[in-house]
């Protein structure tokens, strides 16, 4: 009984992602529903003993966790279940603070004297600035003079303050404030700080550690024209803040970074925005005077501009250094290797790498952030080249684009190539031609949640509430790959997913409203809606108001994506399982023969198979039976009876509820009722 209870213990942990070395320690966990050990991260952080030789660790589920936290203790691993999903928040401007205290304990969201700490898919937030609705006058006791302070929205605001933390490391996490020093690992005289695949955001100076500090495939985000990054390497010559594979980005003019004490700066494969302002890392008057010991130490190496490099950041290392010579032990001091396995290579990223393909669709791409999907009355063909009055004639469509759509798998096919390729090569101008496609799919969203085939063209059905092709799902899809982080979209920046959430949400609820009904009993879907009515609509005069046996496959699957389905989102999946059950047909199967006589040279037709099971295309809104159209627009019973070349050239039967049918449903129900039986189990304790 011990012996299983003890596997028991070590299955669970490993479907939190934990390595075998750390099962001796106990893993406190937090939630906020009370399903955890502790309701509070700080709950959890007291009940720790003072003293460690290991890593304890925390784990801490998905939630808004509104407080500030206090580390003082040692070895302290906090890991999030979901960046995205996981925060930490707490609302204070620096200068309010300072005011009834005497020095910055307590001054950020999250507060650190302890060393040997990880932080692991975080978001950490000071949300003051975001908060106010500008500067503001406060009462202050610390102003001997006045009594009086005058607070600036865009002042100090910590998300992370460290005071004399040794060792920190911090990975795929989120740090966000609207003012300056909004990541402050701070100890000049020993602190060693590591930062990989974290977003950073801020007013002046927003990442600003002290003493030797590597920041690894991290983007910034800068609110400030006065400086983005800043350094303090006073206390040791050989200090230094390395910043590798980053790319940058903010408001208009900002500047990168500046100092006013000995600091120095190695940018490494970095990335610049075209608006930011052509100004080196710069000097500011030194405080206190005269403390520059060794001059301006600020190096580039493989840094590049969009729309164009400035001169000031070519390739300047000193001559006593390669880069072959850079490693991670390297930056400090060979004192530490904060990397698993003690590996000391940076993670490989040339931001140099294009892929031809994905150079090609950035050429399609319109102003609004679409694509089309034809050029010059072709299927858009992005491994072909482009001759120089092609690209002439195809700009001519771009600032327009009106030929952006959603029909065919366009725009969202080229949003995927584009997101694998920058999580292949770190390029930012795939990135950003990505994010920029989600803008046109966040725009082109109707109030109601559906999405027309094309926009800003509104011309003939193009108007219309569009599922066929899966048009509307692919969209959504999309969405929602970057509010789960999924599918490589967690490169996306974290930005979207407030914009993203909602959207999903409005989608769901469309899909909901134009569910089919019929004698009360929910059905499936038809392809095309009237955008204002909602009620079912033609597209082409061979594609009837119908329900569909091919689109209603995709809005399933795509429901059955919801992780806390409610009630109205199970009903709707089962009813219109139930409905492909009824609607089958089996022991047919549908084929392409030769037909030597007809205007194609081919045919399709029903062939017995009792091993196979299709369903039709379109089937009558009310009587539930298939039926076909040729392009005279007229309701046939069969096939036989359209054209030829509508009978070859379009399939009227397949075989896609099968797999969602006989797998993927009963997989999803199985899931849902364990985790009704889990949440029963759990009310009853």
């Amino acid at each position: 009984m011990i012996k299983r209870l003890y596997i028991l213990v070590l299955v669970a942990l490993s479907l939190i992602g934990y390595n075998s070395s750390v099962y001796a320690q106990k893993t406190l966990v937090v939630a906020t529903d009370g399903s955890g050990d502790f309701k509070s991260i700080q709950a959890a952080i007291n009940s720790l003993p003072d003293s460690a030789s290991s890593q304890r660790i925390i784990f801490i589920k998905k939630g808004v966790y509104k407080e500030k936290l206090f580390i003082e203790k040692n070895f302290i691993t906090l890991k999030g279940e979901e960046v995205a999903a996981t925060t930490i928040t707490y609302s204070e401007a620096r200068d309010i603070f300072r005011c009834t205290n005497n020095d910055d304990w307590g001054v950020a969201t999250i507060n650190m004297k302890g060393s040997d700490i990880v932080m692991e898919n975080l978001t950490v937030l000071n949300t003051y600035g975001f908060d106010a609705k500008g500067d503001s006058i406060i009462a202050c006791p610390a102003d001997s003079i006045t009594g009086k302070k005058t607070v600036k929205r865009n002042g100090h605001q910590m998300a992370l303050r460290s005071f004399n933390t040794t060792r920190l490391i911090v990975r795929n996490c989120v740090f966000r404030a609207f003012g300056g020093d909004t990541v402050s690992p701070w100890n000049v005289d020993a602190g060693m700080f590591y930062f990989s695949n974290c977003t950073m955001e801020g007013g002046v100076d927003f990442y600003c550690p002290r003493g030797w500090a590597l920041a690894e495939n991290c983007k910034f985000i800068c609110h400030s024209k006065e400086a983005a990054i800043w350094h303090d390497g006073s206390k040791n010559k050989s200090s230094k803040t390395v910043l590798i594979n980053c790319s940058f980005s903010g408001d208009d003019g900002f500047k990168l970074g500046r100092y006013h004490r000995d600091a120095q700066f190695y940018l490494i494969n970095c990335t610049f925005p075209s608006n930011m302002a052509d100004s080196d890392i710069y000097q500011r008057a030194a405080n206190p005077p005269n403390v520059i010991q060794w001059g301006k130490r600020v190096f580039y190496n493989n840094c590049h501009r969009i729309g164009g490099d400035y001169a000031w950041f070519k390739n300047n290392f000193p001559d006593s250094l390669g880069v072959n010579d850079i490693n991670v032990p390297w930056v400090y001091d060979y004192k530490w290797n904060p990397k698993p396995d003690g590996r000391n290579t940076f993670e490989p990223r040339n931001l140099d790498d294009t892929d031809r393909i994905a150079d090609n669709m950035l050429l399609y791409q319109r102003e609004n952030g679409g694509w089309p999907k034809h050029f010059q009355e072709l299927n858009v063909d992005y491994t072909k080249d482009l001759a120089a009055e092609q690209k002439d004639e195809l700009q001519k469509g771009y600032e327009a684009g009106l030929d952006a759509t959603i029909d065919n798998d366009a725009t969202t096919k080229e949003i995927r190539y584009l997101v694998k390729v920058y999580n292949r090569t770190g390029n930012s101008k795939y990135l950003r031609a990505a994010q920029h496609g989600i803008d046109y799919l966040l725009k082109a969203q109707y109030a109601n949640g559906g999405w027309p085939q094309f926009y800003p063209d509104s011309s003939s059905y193009r108007n219309e509430i569009t599922y066929n092709d899966n048009a509307m799902v692919n969209a959504l899809n999309i969405l929602q790959d970057v509010v789960d982080g999924a599918n490589g979209f967690n490169a996306i920046d974290a930005e979207y997913i407030s914009l993203c959430k909602p959207a999903v949400e409005r989608g769901i609820s469309c899909i909901l409203k134009t569910q089919i009904k019929q004698k009360g009993v929910l059905t499936v879907w038809c392809a095309q809606y009237n955008a204002r009515t909602l009620q079912p609509a033609k597209a082409r005069t061979f594609e009837l108001a119908s329900l569909s046996g091919a689109e209603s496959v995709g809005i399933v699957r795509f429901l059955m994506r919801v992780k806390t389905p409610s009630r109205e989102i199970i009903e709707s999946v089962t009813d219109a399982v139930n409905w492909f059950k009824k609607t089958k047909i089996a022991g047919y199967k549908f084929v392409e023969i030769k037909a030597p006589k007809e205007q194609t040279g081919r045919d399709k037709i029903l062939v017995p198979d009792s091993t196979s099971t299709i369903w039709a295309r379109f089937y009558g809104l009310d009587d539930n039976q298939p039926f076909f159209c040729g392009r005279d627009g007229v309701r046939k019973k069969t096939l036989a009876e359209i054209e030829n070349e509508r009978r070859a050239g379009y399939q009227w039967y397949g075989t896609w509820p099968e797999n969602l049918v006989n797998k993927e449903y009963p997989k999803w129900l199985k899931a849902l009722q364990l985790s009704s039986a889990k949440e029963k189990m759990a009310k009853n304790k």
